[in-house]
């Protein structure tokens, strides 16, 4: 039996993969971040026993060339070739995927893009990220990083470059201003003080917004303009027939329609419904799409 994984900064959270190809969440441990060891042991632990293989969806980059994970919040996974390292220590055959295309692909194969050519599936939650499935495909370009539309500057850092008294904020990759740190939560939250001088959670700018408040509205009319610019550009380059969201603000389905209409309204192919959407494996991707993978990656093993 292939036990599957979701690991994130915080939790490891796995389950059995089943003959229907589905999988649920059986339980969660926290994650060892700074012990490899640790880590180790907990996969063992969580994982059936014997050595059928295990499929793991990754928070953070991962480069299927090289084998080296690029995992931030998890130091002990950072810089190391984790999928070579974990089949040594356990002992069984591993597959690792980055977490927003184990999403892309729950969502491309079996959720709101299936029999779809093109899905774009999305994160926007603490942080930005997102895969690209092409024809069932999954994408992973140079280095593993397409579709991770995160990166990269939107807001010039020099004179000039600021947009209605926003600044281009510091972003964790090194760089300033991405989408990454001005279109997370952490960015609407950071658009809200730049504008109003006050701090304030994501929640509690969007309730705002709810209720008609002035702050709350010119936040998220700021937030979700550009969200969408940046998205627009995807939208003309890639042709996606669909863009499923996960993360914490895929939950707000009047933001998301927001995010939709404004991004509809400015690219130039005709979409006569709902682009962006929740996505319907918005709280389980990443064992799913894990899943998908295993099934895949290890036939002989599903049973």
């Amino acid at each position: 039996m292939i036990t599957c994984f979701d690991i994130g900064g915080s939790f490891i959270r796995h389950g059995r993969l089943h003959a229907d190809g589905s999988v649920f969440e059986n339980g969660r441990v926290a994650t060892p971040g700074s012990d490899w060891l640790a880590f180790v042991q907990a996969v063992e632990k969580c994982a059936d026993a014997g050595h059928a293989p295990i499929s793991i969806s990754l928070a953070g980059a991962y480069d299927d060339r090289t084998g080296i994970a690029d995992v931030a919040n998890i130091p002990c996974l950072h810089k190391r070739p984790v999928q070579k390292d974990l089949e040594a220590a356990l002992g069984r055959p591993v597959v690792i995927t980055n977490d927003a295309n184990a999403f892309a692909l729950a969502e491309a194969i079996d959720g709101t893009g299936r029999g779809k050519p093109v899905v774009f599936g999305i994160i926007l939650g603490s942080g930005v990220g997102g895969g690209l499935v092409v024809n069932g495909n999954l994408i992973n370009g140079v280095g593993g990083m397409a579709g991770e539309w995160g990166h990269g500057p939107i807001m010039d850092p020099t004179a000039g470059g600021q947009l209605s008294g926003l600044e281009p904020y510091p972003c964790g990759c090194g760089q300033i201003g991405c989408i990454d740190a001005m279109c997370s939560a952490r960015g609407m939250e950071r658009i809200h003080a730049s504008l109003h001088g006050s701090t304030l959670s994501s929640k509690e700018i969007t309730a705002a917004w709810h209720d008609g408040e002035e702050t709350g509205t010119k936040t998220v009319e700021a937030y979700s303009t550009l969200l969408s610019r940046a998205l627009s550009v995807l939208v003309n380059t890639l042709g996606p027939d669909v863009i499923p969201v996960s993360g914490g603000l895929s939950n707000d389905q009047d933001l998301l329609a927001l995010i939709d209409r404004k991004t509809r309204d400015i690219v130039l192919a005709d979409y006569p419904t709902p682009l962006v959407v929740k996505g319907r494996f918005s709280e389980n991707g990443g064992l799913h799409g894990a899943g998908i993978v295993a099934r895949t990656s290890f036939p002989e093993a599903v049973i």
